[in-house]
């Protein structure tokens, strides 16, 4: 009888490779060798030298721990495509797929002597490029060259991005070492939890066996997340030009949509075919979408979150498209547009349109610095509730409506008005609500203003003729002293313009 071959070494029966020391011999030799230089220093460098300098003024003394992420499994031995945790990328720089399992490890030191005269020496802690020489070469369908291609050597990522770098073997006990309760002198560890499970359990086990109350430490975990978080509410000059080109690919995106729609009009699942359109572009000019696409036409559209995406494209109605680009850097764009399938707005389409586009200016005209970003949401909805009674659809005034005892409108406007915009398409969100809703609108925040208007088939609070009609106009800001500069304004915004804008692209 043959021994049982462990569970978790069956995965690997598909490729099991020859185990011979002749193989063995034969795999470490006749390689090139790797005469790469050292890349430049990226430009990202020193902006995310500086994040680091910010978030260690906050938490003297501490040790913070903040993982990229593992990888995650799709389907048995199919792993998504990876992503680091957008904290991660942040204050590291680095973007596309590089370094699933890396720990961003912030030791504390001597205040004012750390790295950029901050509190602490942070160091990336990763799987450096395994030798060929090595099993893990040839052998590893996750890390190994011969499978997944090249990964960077620690000194290629410090010399690019300007972090101190070491062996991810060495991890544990740079986050363990001298940890405990700082009342009885051990250093206090502050962690991103909920990204590396591995991460967590290590952080856990030596809280456990050095006397920290977990509770206590689950707090204190959530406040560094939240300052990591606040931390991209204003955008540095990079993250901008970030952002800027993915909102170009985006609107690159959108042309791709509108060349698409006769075959979509043809297709059982058209609307399949406008997202596949969309997402080639996201494929060829960045690292992907930057969350998954809504391709909804006509009654589809009135689902916020539509992205089955299996209707059919029909002429005479309008499709609502909300996609983005997110780019190599991982920073994402987030644009909505909704077009008439046939290149023509009814009438009735119209009259909605530009209810939601003036909604959509009233909502520009406050986007300004010293203005609280609660506004740009309130300036939008008054002209939405002004014209929803104007149409006779409000059961009350508008201004009842717009009252605290009120909000009948949001039945046909149910979500904000504008979210911040960055690594995250809903970037931020685990800022305080003071520095968010109730935030003063500052210089360098991105973020969108996306009011819509959405009828249901089977809304009988309305007349027939608005009903299966769902409509959102989206567009990513930039603030500046001199007011929101939309990023996207190269994307046709009013009725006649969409129009044009689809006769041209169909010519």
């Amino acid at each position: 009888m043959t021994d049982e071959q462990p569970l978790e070494q069956r995965v690997n029966n598909r490729s099991q490779p020859p185990q011979s020391e002749a193989f063995i011999e034969f795999m470490a030799s006749y390689w090139a060798p790797d005469e790469t230089p050292l890349p430049e220093r990226a430009e990202v460098a020193d902006y995310a030298a500086e994040r680091r300098a910010r978030i260690s003024r906050l938490f003297p003394g501490e040790r913070l721990v903040i993982p990229a992420g593992a990888f995650k499994v799709r389907s048995n031995d199919t792993d998504y495509r990876f992503r680091p945790h957008s904290a991660f990328a942040h204050q590291t720089g680095l973007g596309l797929d590089q370094e699933p399992d890396a720990v961003l490890v912030f030791e504390p030191v001597e205040q004012n002597h750390g790295d950029n005269g901050s509190h602490h020496e942070v160091t990336l802690y990763f799987r450096p490029l395994a030798g060929r020489d090595s099993a893990q070469f040839y052998a590893d369908p996750r890390y190994g060259e011969f499978w997944v291609g090249p990964r960077p050597t620690l000194a290629a990522v410090e010399a690019e991005y300007g972090i101190r770098t070491a062996d991810l073997s060495e991890l544990e006990v740079a986050i363990t070492k001298n940890a405990g309760s700082q009342a009885l002198g051990g250093i206090n560890i502050r962690l991103v939890r909920n990204v590396d499970l591995n991460i967590d359990a290590l952080v856990d086990t030596s809280r456990y066996n050095t006397g920290v109350d977990l509770e206590k430490a689950d707090q204190t975990d959530a406040l560094l997340t939240e300052a990591l978080s606040e931390a991209r509410l204003v955008k540095d000059e990079v993250e901008v030009k970030n952002l800027r080109r993915s909102v170009q690919h985006t609107i690159e995106g959108f042309e791709n949509v509108v060349r698409a729609l006769p075959r979509a009009v043809g297709h059982h699942r058209g609307e399949r075919v406008v997202e596949g359109a969309f997402f080639a572009k996201a494929r060829e000019e960045g690292n992907d979408l930057g969350y998954d696409t809504i391709a909804a036409c006509g009654n589809n559209a009135t689902i916020l979150h539509w992205i089955r995406n299996n209707g059919s494209v029909d002429e005479g109605k309008l499709i609502l498209v909300d996609a983005g680009v997110e780019d190599d850097t991982l920073y994402t764009a987030d644009i909505t547009r909704t077009l008439p399938v046939s290149g023509r707005f009814t009438e009735v389409q119209a009259k909605i349109y530009q209810a939601v586009l003036d909604a959509a200016d009233a909502a520009f005209e406050v986007a300004v610095p010293g203005r609280r970003f609660r506004e740009v949401h309130e300036a939008a909805t008054a002209v939405l509730a002004e014209r929803l009674e104007q149409w006779g659809l409000l059961p009350v005034s508008a201004e009842v409506a717009l009252s605290e005892q009120g909000g009948q409108h949001r039945r046909w406007m149910p979500h904000g008005t504008s979210h911040h915009l960055g690594l995250d398409v809903h970037d931020c969100a685990q800022a305080k609500r003071e520095l968010y809703l109730d935030g003063v609108i500052e210089p360098g925040m991105v973020f969108t203003i996306e009011p819509g208007l959405y009828f249901k088939e089977e809304d009988l609070a309305i007349s027939e003729e608005y009903r299966g009609i769902g409509i959102r106009l989206e567009d990513d800001i930039l603030i500046t002293e001199d007011g929101p500069v939309n990023l996207s304004a190269d994307l046709p915004r009013t009725v006649a313009e969409i129009e044009q804008w689809m006769d041209s692209l169909r010519s």
